[in-house]
């Protein structure tokens, strides 16, 4: 049977799933026949976990994994492991691709000239891109034939209107790409694609979506089309995240490097690594563990998280000229009901009513039945929007 692969690689972990293909194949009917990820790469404490269609954990080998695994050991052993599954026949591999500058608005087929070109986009997204691209180049030496196609986080906001992506800066430097280009778009092109059959009649022209998980952002969406995100330029902007600082004064910035004596590395490992929830907290990057801490700091951090994400609600239901529903998504917008509350509380003023027992049960409609604004819960699935798009790129959907 023929399957895609899409691989979202990262700086510590390695998601993959497989999809086996019909030959009819829509963003519907694509069901995964296995689902994992390695975690704690390149320095961490290695893990797998691997499950199949009926989310049971699968065994991918006997033996356990070593106490360090870099990232091409661990793409080594998913493919040795795709070799041994009977009647498996590989079509086509798709990769999340975090950015895709000015040039790359639609999923590409990957050849080296583009790989090369994509790699020159790391200074723009310096914790994501290279490992992003990591694994394309093993897989065509391994698997040369194979086609590998590049699906961008930065594609679904590219034609948000130019006054929304321009910054106040002299015009050479926007000329040259210095612009603000969004993220998690995968995820959000998912959510609005699904928002027609979950929603049913509901009014949908000015729609806001919370895409909240390590990292954070939100998506102002009119009438199908992204016209407004919280993240700009690189993925830090916008919402604090579980260790990246959001939006900050560049004066605060300038004082770091001109007064405390920061070099670049030193303040690029703070704002990405060092801030955000684990910063403010100083206990983890992690919202179960603050909403689980009776520590006032984690308190303090949870309410930050959700302060921000109020804001940049008023501002991105200004960007709309107000707001139909708001959708929450991603692995805190879907689990951590308290933080969900929080935010609804904060935009009562916009007519959004919560319905609490929904919320708490992490119920699909969490707004109640007379709230002016709707409130969900969608899960999202970046894979399967990766699957979909390489589909139909290699002629099989």
């Amino acid at each position: 049977m023929r399957n895609i692969l899409t691989l979202n690689s990262g700086s510590s972990s390695l998601k993959f799933a497989l999809y086996p293909l019909t030959g009819a194949e829509s963003l519907d009917t694509l069901t995964p026949r296995y689902r994992g990820m390695f975690s704690g790469l390149n320095g961490g404490t290695p893990r797998l976990k691997l499950q199949n269609s009926e989310g049971r954990p699968v065994a991918m080998e006997k033996d356990e994994l070593p106490t360090r695994l870099e990232l091409p050991d661990a793409m080594g052993r998913l493919l040795s492991w795709l070799d041994e599954l009977p009647d498996l026949s590989l079509a086509a591999v798709g990769h999340r691709v975090v950015h895709g500058g000015r040039d790359y608005h639609q999923p590409v087929a990957l050849t080296p000239e583009i790989t090369a070109e994509l790699g020159e986009l790391e200074s723009l997204a310096p914790l994501h891109q290279p490992f992003c691209l990591a694994p394309v180049t093993p897989l065509a030496e391994r698997h040369p034939d194979l086609p590998q196609v590049a699906c961008f986080d930065t594609a679904f906001h590219a034609n948000q209107p130019e006054v929304a992506r321009q910054f106040a800066l002299p015009r050479e430097l926007t000329q040259r790409g210095l612009i603000r280009y969004g993220f998690h778009g995968l995820s959000y092109d998912y959510i609005n694609r699904v928002l027609p059959q979950q929603l049913g009649d509901a009014r949908r022209e000015r729609v806001i979506v919370a895409h909240l998980g390590n990292g954070a952002s939100l998506c102002a969406i009119r009438n199908g089309t992204s016209v407004a995100s919280t993240m700009g330029f690189t993925a830090i902007e916008g919402m604090p995240m579980g260790t990246r600082c959001g939006s900050l004064d560049p004066g605060l910035v300038l004082h770091l490097i001109q007064q405390e004596g920061m070099s670049a590395e030193a303040l690029t490992e703070m704002l990405y690594k060092r801030s955000g929830l684990l910063g403010v907290s100083g206990i983890s990057g992690d919202m179960r563990e603050l909403l689980e801490s009776a520590a006032p700091e984690a308190r303090e951090a949870v309410e930050l998280y959700a302060y921000r994400a109020i804001c940049e609600i008023g501002s991105l239901t200004a960007a709309l000229g107000g707001l139909d529903q708001l959708v929450f998504t991603a692995g805190i917008g879907e689990h951590a009901a308290p933080v969900r509350e929080a935010i609804c509380r904060g935009c009562e003023w916009l007519g959004l009513e919560l319905d609490v027992d929904a919320n708490d049960r992490d119920a699909e409609r969490i707004s109640a039945a007379d709230s002016r604004v709707g409130a969900w819960v969608i899960p999202t699935d970046e894979e399967r929007m990766i699957a979909w798009y390489t589909a139909q790129m290699v002629g099989l959907a």
